[in-house]
């Protein structure tokens, strides 16, 4: 805790504009929320990189959006229930345990809670509004608590400790979902989600492709860093325009057939398969997929 001895800001020294809708104090050392009652019309309230320790003295703050408190030293949601307006809240990179204390924000529409120690998706069934909810990083086990959250359009749950895509049938309107770094070994419980445009599965323990038969609309497939063998069961995807499989043990050129009918594919990562190691690689792939303008890391020249 390197934090712990730093100086912090006199507030005193701070002059806050009456009327100002936007205050951005990032980087100022702030050590306590304090003094900002002259506020009486600021929306959207930056903090970010300070070295505030607790949620406190914001409940004048009712016009309040916007609330962001990345990069902080916060330990507990607290002290928010009368910001009933606010409708984005980041708490990431901080020192959470539990996701608490945000039950009466009731308009929110996007949470952020990247980069904390929580263990459990837990409180969140009154946020009908939500559309995004951001838990990157953080030390969850399951996907649940979260059927009631119906507006959900973006879900992102990457570096947990996540072993089974379930409790996701609520969600028809989630157009995103990333759930890369986990323990997932198998593609399940995606049926319901008809609307998901991109899926990332990458850097988990993956063994066959599967399950997507319902996602018709899909544009962006990360199956990277896997132990897939064969590209199978995704012929229906032909909305696909990028297609990420690089790590994985694929060997067989004519598994690129499964691909001829994404017709606007544009973008498709391979390497680091056994099949890259023939000399023909780019040649092959340019000739299988006519549409893909980049291979791996490089466009493909004319």
């Amino acid at each position: 805790m390197e934090k712990e001895h730093e100086l912090t800001v006199d507030m005193e020294t701070i002059s806050l504009d009456r009327d100002a809708e936007d205050v951005d104090l990032n980087h100022y050392r702030i050590g306590k929320i304090e003094g900002f009652e002259v506020l009486k019309k600021v929306k959207s309230l930056c903090l970010r990189q300070n070295l505030i320790k607790c949620i406190e003295n914001l409940e004048e703050l009712q016009s309040l959006r916007e609330l962001d408190l990345y990069d902080n030293q916060i330990k507990k949601i607290e002290n928010l229930e009368a910001l009933t307006e606010l409708e984005i809240l980041d708490i990431s990179f901080n020192l959470l345990r539990n996701i608490e204390g945000i039950d009466k924000l009731t308009q929110l529409k996007k949470l952020f809670l990247v980069n904390n120690k929580i263990s459990k998706i837990e409180n969140l069934s009154t946020l009908h509004q939500l559309q995004m909810l951001e838990l990157g990083s953080n030390r969850i086990r399951a996907i649940e608590n979260i059927d009631t959250l119906t507006n959900l359009e973006s879900l992102f749950l990457g570096k947990n400790k996540i072993t089974k895509l379930q409790n996701l049938d609520a969600l028809t309107n989630l157009t995103v979902l990333s759930m890369q770094s986990n323990r997932l070994t198998k593609i399940e419980g995606l049926q319901s989600l008809v609307n998901l445009r991109e899926l990332y599965l990458s850097h988990n323990g993956i063994e066959v492709i599967e399950g997507l038969e319902n996602n018709n609309k899909l544009t962006m497939l990360d199956i990277a860093s896997n132990r897939i063998k064969k590209i199978e069961n995704i012929s229906h995807l032909t909305e696909l325009q990028e297609f990420w499989m690089n790590d994985n043990l694929l060997e067989s050129w004519s598994d690129l057939d499964e691909l001829k009918g994404a017709r606007n594919l544009e973008t498709v990562y391979l390497e680091r398969n056994p099949l890259q190691k023939d000399p023909q690689y780019r040649r092959k792939v340019m000739l299988a997929l006519p549409s893909v303008r980049q291979i791996d890391a490089t466009f493909v020249r004319f």
